[in-house]
């Protein structure tokens, strides 16, 4: 087992990593509790044995049902129910039902105690710490949520051996994140994340790797909660990935495929407006490469369109389009003021 605290004071909460704890769960929840547990069918079927006794409300699978209709729908069925501010809610499954789950439980009666059990390795590496919660718009993706902190993190990283192998790349290009914003050692002397995921076995890692990573955000989150200013390096390559995301509706690229093309892009409009080196961005798109991520979005789809979609991301201050762009080895800078042909050439 290995546990990491998120130190936020009073609102500190732990993580808990262990392979197969989901058998022992409710050794993990107040027995004295009326819980609601959401999650979706999917997950549900493999996981629900675990989740006897309690209320259960499954909401549909994937990002297109990340919106006002599933929140509302949520909330009409919790408050029907009877739900108190003394009661917990359960997100049970991937980022979406985190998202969703998380959304609902902060707004809920003013706030429902919450605990999240990702069973994706995006959700376990990223989305269901930190406290973000969000829904979806028809102007872009998770413009409406809040930050709103778990009581626990409870991850087993067994739920990835049901993953369909897509799913995994999907997670996989939010751990490979943490590679171009984190130069800080890890283990070894002179060991960075870019380095341990070089030489790793992915299968046999997977228990440190979460580790490795809720254990990078919360030091982040640590500092900057609700992203004043530091937390943004979190978001390397999701302004382009939002883009993208919208300009397909959701339904082409999952968010992690969107985030592999999207730091492509950001690594690229690094090398050409000369925040870094050719040697380092030759060696991001090698490592990049390795994993067998789709790094290039389709020529089909109109760039023009991607870069109007830009302008709609949480990032934008004053009109201006803002990236998390790379200066250095794993290290990254918030960066304005960048001209259209050179984001339009960066999408090549």
């Amino acid at each position: 087992m290995k546990k990491l605290t998120v130190d936020l004071k009073e609102r500190s909460y732990e993580i808990i990593i262990q392979n197969d704890i989901l058998k022992d769960v409710k050794n993990y929840i107040d027995p004295n509790k009326n819980v609601f547990v959401i999650s979706n069918k999917t997950v549900f079927d493999i996981y629900g044995k675990y989740f006897d006794g309690y209320n259960v409300f499954l909401m549909g699978d994937g990002e297109e049902y990340k919106n006002f209709d599933t929140y509302k729908a949520l909330l009409e069925k919790l408050l029907s129910s009877g739900i108190q501010r003394t009661d917990l809610i359960i997100a049970l499954g991937g980022g979406v039902v985190g998202d969703v789950a998380g959304f609902t439980a902060s707004t809920c009666l003013r706030g429902v105690d919450l605990i999240q059990i990702p069973t994706t390795l995006l959700a376990q590496v990223d989305s269901s710490v930190g406290g973000k919660t969000a829904i979806d718009t028809k102007f872009g993706k998770n413009l409406v949520g809040t930050f709103y902190q778990p009581k626990k993190v409870i991850i087993d990283p067994n739920t990835l051996k049901t993953l369909p192998e897509r799913q995994i790349k999907t997670g996989l290009s939010e751990v490979l994140k943490y590679a171009f914003i984190e130069r800080n050692c890890i283990d070894k002397e002179g060991e960075t994340f870019f380095d341990y995921l070089s030489n790793c076995n992915l299968e046999d890692s997977f228990e440190e790797i979460i580790y490795k990573c809720c254990l990078m955000k919360a030091k982040v989150v640590e500092k900057d909660e609700k992203e004043g200013g530091l937390r943004a390096v979190l978001n390397f390559g999701h302004t382009f990935a939002h883009a993208i995301e919208k300009i397909t509706n959701y339904t082409v690229y999952t968010h992690g495929e969107a985030v592999a093309i999207g730091m492509k892009c950001i690594l690229k409009l690094a090398f050409i407006k000369g925040y870094i080196k050719e040697d380092y961005y030759k060696k991001s798109i090698e490592f990049l490469s390795k994993f067998n991520l789709q790094l290039q979005l389709d020529k089909k789809y109109n760039y023009d369109e991607v870069i109007k979609a830009l302008y709609s991301d949480k990032k934008v201050k004053y009109g201006k389009l803002n990236f998390v762009m790379p200066v250095d080895f794993a290290l990254v800078e918030l960066v304005h003021n960048i001209d259209e042909l050179s984001l339009k050439e960066s999408l090549l």
